[in-house]
């Protein structure tokens, strides 16, 4: 007759126990942490969030001028948003992006004007080399009606510039250009009264510019993403 005291023998190993509870750690911690990594991944897909691997990461576009180039080391940011602040509309800031403009439009697509205070000047257009069966001028009745259209035209997929004019433009507003920019590749420019300069923005590029003696004009950039703030002047 077996002992009462005596207990049945075991076919388990204490340190297979150990072993086991210790993979169930692990086996959890994993899940935890994939699951943690899923949540940031979906969190960070969200419009709202600007991620600093992709947005730094731009194609350049060649100003046409030398001194501007090295300036902005490199050339226009081809797919975001370049804020273009003027004293006056018609100081000569169309023709400081001719050469770019006449190099974006080798790319099958439409160059998209919205809302210009002028109608664009065919002739000069056509003089730097445009075709002017790829232009579009699209009116707007209001400042929010203009944000709208260069959004819309941002995100078409067939236009490769867009040229817009607003006044006082919210920083969401700004953010929404932003990304349509960066989402389809498109290179947007927003031109803006001088009065406007200090608010802040999100854009890759802020630049002032104004005319001089001549035809000289001076580029003051305000921001840049891949390079530091300076001036310089380029002749027309």
């Amino acid at each position: 007759m077996p002992d009462s005291h005596e207990t049945a023998p075991s076919d388990v190993d204490p340190s297979e126990l150990d072993m086991s509870e210790g993979n169930a750690h692990e086996d959890s911690a994993a899940t935890i942490k994939r699951d943690k990594q899923q949540r940031l991944e979906q969190l960070l897909q969200h419009p709202q969030i600007l991620r600093a691997d992709k947005t730094h990461a731009q194609t350049l576009l060649p100003t046409g001028f030398v001194e501007l180039d090295r300036l902005l080391r490199g050339g226009w940011p081809a797919a975001a948003l370049t804020e273009v602040f003027v004293e006056r509309y018609g100081g000569g800031e169309i023709s400081l992006l001719l050469p770019a403009l006449r190099q974006r439009a080798l790319s099958a697509g439409l160059i998209v004007w919205v809302s210009p205070p002028y109608t664009p000047y065919s002739p000069a257009l056509t003089l730097a080399g445009l075709d002017l069966s790829r232009m579009l001028v699209v009116g707007a009745t209001d400042n929010q009606g203009a944000l709208w259209s260069i959004e819309q035209a941002a995100k078409s997929g067939v236009s490769v510039a867009v040229l817009g004019w607003a006044a006082a433009v919210s920083d969401h507003a700004l953010r929404r250009l932003q990304l349509a920019a960066e989402q389809h590749g498109c290179w947007v420019l927003l031109f803006r009264p001088v009065r406007f300069v200090r608010g802040r923005s999100v854009a890759a590029l802020r630049l002032r510019v104004s005319p001089q003696s001549g035809n000289g004009l001076q580029v003051r950039v305000l921001k840049n993403r891949i390079a530091s703030p300076g001036c310089v002047t380029v002749l027309l």
